[in-house]
Order: C-alpha cells, then sequence, then structure tokens
C-alpha cells in the first residue's frame, strides 16, 4: 500500500468510543465526549469542569466519573477518540518511518483535529496528570505497532520516536520557529523520516 494512503486510511478508521464500559453504554459516552471536545475547547482545561460536561451531555457528574475516571482520562479521551494507530505492516520495511512521520503530521495538520492534539501537548507540559495519559496514548500509538511487528526494542525505539516527533510538533506549531513553521507539510516529512526510520532500524547505538 502505498504511504500516504496508508496514513490516511488509519487517521479515518472508526474505532471504539473510548471510555469504560460495553457497547450499552457507547450511546452515552460519545454524549459526553462530544460536550467535552466543546467544552475544552472553549474554556481549556483548567476553565473546564466535570459537571459543566456532564451538564453538556444531560447526565450526572456520577456517570462521567465512572466512564472516563477523571478530568485527565476524560481530556486524553475527548482529544484523541478519532486517533487511530498505523498499521506498519501494511507497508514495506523501509518506508514504515515516512509512514509514522506522515501520519503524526496529517493528524496535527488536519483542520478538524489539528488543535485537539496540540491541546493535549501544551496541557502535558503543566500537568503531571496529563503527561502520564499523553505517555500511555503515545505508547499506543507509536511503541505498539512497532512491538506488534515482533521487534523487541520496541520500547525504546517508541521513546526515541516519540522524542523526535513530540519535538518537531512543539517547534512547528506551538513555538511556530521558523522556517520550520512555514515549511509545507512534504518537506517536513522528508526531514524527519529519516531519523525516524533510523530509530526503527538497528541503525543507531543505545548503551
Amino acid at each position: 500500500m502505498d504511504v500516504s494512503r496508508a496514513a490516511v486510511a488509519a487517521a479515518s478508521q472508526a474505532g471504539p468510543v473510548p471510555g469504560s464500559g460495553g457497547p450499552r453504554s457507547e450511546r452515552t459516552r460519545r454524549a459526553i465526549l462530544g460536550a467535552a471536545r466543546a467544552m475544552f475547547a472553549a474554556r481549556g482545561y483548567e476553565g473546564t469542569t466535570i459537571r459543566a460536561v456532564a451538564a453538556g451531555a444531560d447526565v450526572d457528574a456520577s456517570m462521567v466519573m465512572r466512564y472516563f475516571r477523571s478530568k485527565a482520562g476524560l481530556f486524553t479521551a475527548a482529544v484523541t477518540m478519532d486517533l487511530q494507530a498505523p498499521d506498519l505492516g501494511s507497508v514495506p520495511a523501509s518506508r514504515r518511518g515516512e509512514l509514522l512521520v506522515r501520519h503524526f503530521i496529517g493528524r496535527w495538520e488536519d483542520p478538524a483535529r489539528g488543535d485537539e492534539m496540540i491541546a493535549l501537548m501544551r496541557t502535558a507540559a503543566t500537568s503531571e496528570t496529563v503527561a502520564e495519559q499523553l505517555q500511555a496514548v503515545l505508547g499506543q500509538l507509536i511503541t505498539k505497532p512497532i512491538a506488534d511487528l515482533g521487534d523487541e526494542r520496541a520500547a525504546e525505539r517508541g521513546t526515541f520516536i516519540a522524542a523526535q516527533l513530540l519535538g518537531m510538533a512543539l517547534c512547528r506549531y506551538i513555538l511556530r520557529l521558523e522556517p520550520l513553521a512555514s515549511l509545507p507539510s512534504d518537506e517536513v516529512a522528508a526531514a524527519v523520516t529519516p531519523s525516524v526510520q533510523r530509530y526503527l532500524t538497528d541503525g543507531y547505538t543505545a548503551g
């Protein structure tokens, strides 16, 4: 499969609704997440409360806690509910770094979704609880796909790749460092891909 199409396919897959609970509670969880997305976007993380989200979803606050356990858990679920992990096995080994890079850049630059991932990064920088949630998300999106290939060094490789991608995102989307902030996405992907590809192979020494 073409790398660009593989990245788009992963991003567009409809996954299960996040949160604890089975199929019976999906409609309620979806309503809660919809209200949470709107409220976090309007008020920010600190300005949003569980009670306000519950009122927006027309449910009791205890239901929000039951399904998402904490405000940090709700926030993470709300901003990542449509984000799917890339299938690294769908492309040749030599193109897996490019697939990972394009998958993340595509999400960050999606007008309908990019601000959510950036909000997660911003909030993780000031909230230890959200930072822990972000670590778990990165584990699912980067480390797990590598582990699914049977790589025993998946955790190590995933950490280096996350550092590369988050560093790029910080400079391009949050700090807006030039000329990186204004470069076409294809040029950014071309510049970052070799490093990510190297982390996916044995081309570096770790200890």
